[in-house]
């Protein structure tokens, strides 16, 4: 009724009712039940299955920030970062998240930029560095000159990203409804003609009226109401018990045909972690190498020192460490056991005039003095997940055409990293507007007919997964965001399970064809039949609840027999 009053006349809702009308006046009631009953249960099926943990990306709202330190008159006053202009003086705090893009004009610290780029790493800010409203700021304080309103920041524009990512992300239009718009008004048409003009022409209006009647209720898309939500609800049950969450049926279909594959670095296709991975040693053991490092990194929090005293996995004596001076941009230098140690980077050999060995490991390198002279190198590099190339082949061998990855860490990391795991694009130092500009590339270059999934964990992610035809998150590690704007979640946080995924889509999408043509191909029959009065009513009752049986136990054991390519 409420369709009819909105102009939508003939739906499956419409034809759902006239044939529930009319098996009770041919007094089939239990069929007139059935009809309604299967229908709300595959309703209720399919809307659990969509809705159930699909929740607003306005969470991504988290990353803005709420007030900015604005110097005025002198002092400082808290104040909504849109209402600070360009040209002013911020101050970010320790623990604070910068609120607007800027320069710094004083003061030294390290910035997490993880939301933004991805990067594990936190980086170093100075003065006159360029610094990125949306990063942490860890423990310095930053005095920062405002370069960019609000509007034009960079955690606003990620933010409207997702949300016009997300309003762009086309919806599958429901089979049914689509089928109903030709079928249920042919077929009301065809039950009304039937009950009124050979009645006119040959008499008997009462049989011609029970015919019209069967010809209603054989002509139920019971079946096909059924089948499909059931088969896709199916094929979303098993994704969940394999550790894959399916946000809804369509996504299942696209997942089906998708032939391009993009994939995040940190913390999809790598551990996010750093580990050391390496120690070269000159003219000293490995042992006391590490041994004296960990404990000139004793007092950093910085997550490299953290991967030091990990890999050291001792108690740390601090008696016997003294004059220890962080070197911003540069290193630390302490003095252990009346040892003098440097530790940093090559600029830091230079800058001391220490006579050291360049190393060409890829990853974050270390480069140690002891006493003014060169004692090797300590390799520290974010690690691979286990069994992550064995999953990327596996995919390019049965279902993926094309390999690609995205990262905001440098050019060298990334294109070791695509290598080592035979993925065949790389593209390198890319913020996340970058990113969804490098998706939209590739969106056009796909194939007619087939889709692109990225495969992403973070904040600085969300805008990528949206934009995608199909976004898929690793969900142990990942972000609320992240999972929220995906469209599928793998809660195992293995990539094996993409794989695993795409064979239960391709499984479902099976299942669904074979019961739309078991569905239509005796629904015709038996409407044929009714029509010339050579079926019963129980013909009719099979054409639509036997029908429904037959679609239902196919999706039930397909659906939970082993998946299979």
């Amino acid at each position: 009724m409420k369709n009819i009053l909105k102009g939508e006349v003939f739906d499956e809702n419409f034809l759902m009712s006239i044939a529930t009308i009319g098996a009770f006046l041919i007094g089939e009631f239990p069929e007139a039940v059935a009809v309604m009953l299967f229908y709300q249960i595959g309703e209720l099926f399919q809307d659990y299955a969509v809705n159930k943990s699909k929740k607003s990306i306005e969470s991504l709202l988290n990353i803005k920030p709420d007030y900015a330190n604005v110097k005025r008159n002198n002092k400082i006053i808290k104040v909504n970062p849109e209402d600070v202009n360009i040209g002013e003086t911020i101050i970010v705090k320790p623990g604070e998240r910068i609120p607007l893009d800027g320069i710094v004009l004083e003061g030294n610290s390290m910035i997490d930029t993880s939301a933004l780029t991805g990067e594990s790493v936190p980086r170093t800010a100075k003065t006159k560095d360029e610094v990125l409203s949306g990063s942490i700021n860890q423990n310095g304080l930053l005095e920062i000159k405002v370069t960019k309103k609000f509007k034009e920041s960079t955690v606003n524009k990620m933010l409207e990203l997702v949300q016009n990512a997300s309003d762009k992300k086309a919806k599958t239009e429901n089979f049914i409804s689509k089928f109903a718009k030709i079928y249920t008004p042919v077929v009301v048409l065809i039950a009304v003609i039937l009950a009124i003009i050979p009645s006119i022409i040959l008499g008997n209006t009462t049989q011609w009226i029970y015919r019209a009647l069967s010809f209603l209720v054989v002509s139920c898309p019971c079946a096909l109401v059924i089948s499909i939500p059931l088969g896709f609800f199916g094929g979303i049950g098993r994704c969940a018990k394999e550790g894959v969450l399916v946000k809804g049926g369509n996504y299942l279909e696209t997942l089906s045909k998708t032939n391009t594959l993009v994939f995040d670095k940190t913390g999809t296709l790598t551990k996010g972690v750093f580990e050391v991975q390496n120690i070269n040693p000159v003219n000293i053991s490995k042992e006391e190498l590490l041994e004296l490092v960990a404990y000139s990194e004793s007092y950093s929090n910085h997550p490299i020192s953290n991967s030091i005293k990990k890999a050291y996995a001792k108690e740390i004596n601090n008696s016997i460490i003294s004059n220890i001076k962080e070197l911003a941009g540069f290193g630390i230098e302490a003095t252990v056991q009346g040892k003098e140690i440097l530790v940093g980077n090559e600029k830091l050999m230079l800058k001391r005039n220490i006579n050291y060995v360049k190393s060409n490991e890829v990853g974050t390198v270390l480069y140690v003095a002891i006493n003014k002279e060169f004692a090797g190198t300590i390799l520290i590099s974010d690690k691979i997940k286990d069994k992550t190339k064995m999953a990327i082949n596996n995919l390019k061998k049965h279902y993926i055409n094309k390999t690609v990855m995205l990262t905001g860490d440098k050019k060298e990391i990334a294109e070791d990293i695509a290598q080592k795991l035979e993925i065949d694009e790389v593209y390198s130092e890319l913020l996340p507007d970058e990113k969804v500009k490098k998706i939209e590339e590739l969106l056009k270059q796909k194939d007619k007919n087939k889709y692109l999934a990225f495969v992403g964990d973070g904040i600085n992610d969300s805008p990528a997964l949206a934009v995608s035809d199909i976004g898929i998150a690793m969900g142990t590690i990942g972000s609320d965001a992240a999972i929220e704007a995906a469209d599928i979640v793998i809660m195992t946080d293995e990539l094996s399970k993409i794989e695993t995924a795409i064979k239960i889509s391709k499984k479902t999408m099976k299942i669904v064809k074979e019961n739309i043509i078991l569905s239509i191909v005796v629904k015709v029959a038996i409407l044929i039949l009714s029509a010339l009065g050579i079926s019963n009513m129980w013909h009719a009752v099979f054409a639509d609840v036997g029908v429904s049986l037959l679609a239902v136990l196919n999706v039930v054991l397909g659906t939970f027999a082993k998946v299979t390519k």
